[in-house]
């Protein structure tokens, strides 16, 4: 009887001990968080890499911690350079958020950040992709719509201006693009694609009626539907929806300065009246 109380005693004696140690890495993982978060306030990436990394050694488990060792690689990124350090940390930071994902599939800033990387890095297939996957898991995300309507238009305009160089038309000459056999096989390329980029768009602006970028970009998709119109009459209805929506989007831009300013002046005024 004494035995096995003496084996209860120590078992009970032992889980204490282990939760205790666990209890206290897991407060050294937290101090490395700490340490790697006030590191990335200030842009010290790679100093910031390193305590997120010794956090994550601490506490597998950490998620907080590969989210912001997963950032701290993406800041670091600079789009455009094919540098391999600079590939490097790209895909380091892919690596990171993938992990993140693995324990917490709808993890919205893992997904985010991934579209975001590969729409950076020109990979538009691949955007488009991570983006419809945020749309899935959250339906409300103005600018997921707003960089597909975006990812459209890229699409459409390298193509068209292309077509315009080949025909000999400057980008500033009126449309309809010249040459009805080239205008027929653009049309069948690109128009389903301008169009699914404009539902986009509108969704976005169906979430913030207000989303000035959003409107810039149902314009410049209207100039792209514009070249690929059979007639003159079709061309010149696109470019006036076009310019309606110029319109709306500096009108807008003009109310949210004003309401800005309008904030500003509230500020002082009532810290004036202090």
């Amino acid at each position: 009887m004494r035995l096995e109380q003496s084996r209860v005693y120590l078992s009970v004696a032992t889980l204490a001990l282990v939760a205790g140690l666990t209890g206290c890495t897991k407060l050294k993982a937290r101090d490395s968080l700490n340490k790697g978060v006030a590191a990335f306030k200030q842009a010290q990436y790679q100093e910031a890499v390193e305590y997120f990394k010794r956090s994550i050694e601490l506490d597998p488990e950490f998620l907080t911690a590969r989210l912001y060792l997963a950032t701290a690689y993406m800041s670091q990124y600079v789009p455009g350079s094919e540098s391999p350090d600079n590939l490097k940390v790209a895909q380091e930071a892919h690596d990171e958020f993938r992990r993140v994902l693995e324990r917490d599939p709808n993890n919205t800033i893992a997904i985010a950040s991934i579209a975001s990387l590969y729409f950076h890095q020109k990979k538009f297939d691949e955007a488009e992709e991570w983006y419809r996957k945020l749309i899935s898991v959250d339906p409300r995300n103005k600018e997921a719509y707003y960089t597909l309507g975006v990812i459209a238009w890229t699409r459409s305009f390298q193509d068209r201006m292309k077509a315009r160089a080949e025909l000999g038309m400057r980008p500033e000459d009126p449309g309809p693009l010249k040459d009805p056999k080239v205008r027929r096989q653009l049309r069948e390329k690109l128009l389903g694609v301008v169009d699914q980029g404009l539902v986009y768009l509108h969704k976005a602006l169906e979430l913030d009626p207000e989303y000035d970028d959003a409107m810039a970009y149902v314009n410049l998709l209207h100039r792209e539907r514009a070249d690929l119109m059979d007639s003159k009459a079709e061309y010149d209805r696109e470019i006036e929806l076009a310019d309606n929506w110029v319109d709306k989007t500096l009108e807008t831009k003009k109310i949210k300065a004003a309401r800005a300013q309008q904030k500003v002046g509230l500020g002082l005024g009532e810290e004036g009246g202090e």
